[in-house]
């Protein structure tokens, strides 16, 4: 959990590791949480933030994606914005991301990137999704991929997009 002062939202991230081949959890969360520091601050939100990043498998990942997106295949990262909760004040939990280990190794190799790298940026994806950035449009996408672009600037991983 991040600390609060006055330009810096309180940030709270559950890691949860539910496939092997991971590395280790402490490792995972300084990475998550890095990453998503980065993001809140580029993104200028002055809110507290929740979320769980569940760190899974392409079997787990593909029927996550086969069940709430129609779509029957492994995918690297999947967001899950929290819905609202009638009569609660309290909006700070955003959601969850899933991240598929065997598709960020291979997409990893494929790409000439270091796991963790594209692990980092798999993880500002799915955190973007829950802020409400997305990609369906040219536009959309242009917006999205820009602020990718300057977090990971920011923690000196190279343009993912290049």
């Amino acid at each position: 959990m991040a600390e609060n002062n006055t330009s810096q939202p309180i940030i709270s991230v559950e890691c949860v590791i539910e496939a092997d081949g991971w590395p280790r959890e402490e490792s995972l969360r300084d990475l998550a949480l890095g990453a998503i520091e980065a993001a809140v601050q580029e993104a200028g939100a002055s809110r507290p933030i929740g979320l769980t990043v569940m760190f899974t498998d392409d079997e787990s990942i593909r029927d996550l994606n086969a069940r709430f997106r129609g779509k029957d295949k492994a995918t690297n990262v999947l967001s899950f914005p929290a819905a609202a909760v009638p009569g609660s004040e309290d909006d700070s939990y955003i959601g969850d991301i899933a991240v598929a280990r065997q598709t960020v190794a291979r997409e990893a190799e494929a790409e000439g990137k270091t796991f963790d790298h594209h692990l980092t940026h798999l993880i500002i994806h799915g955190f973007l999704h829950l802020l409400g950035y997305d990609h369906e449009t040219p536009e959309e996408a242009e917006e999205m991929e820009t602020m990718e672009r300057r977090v990971l600037e920011g923690l000196a991983i190279s343009d993912p997009y290049a």
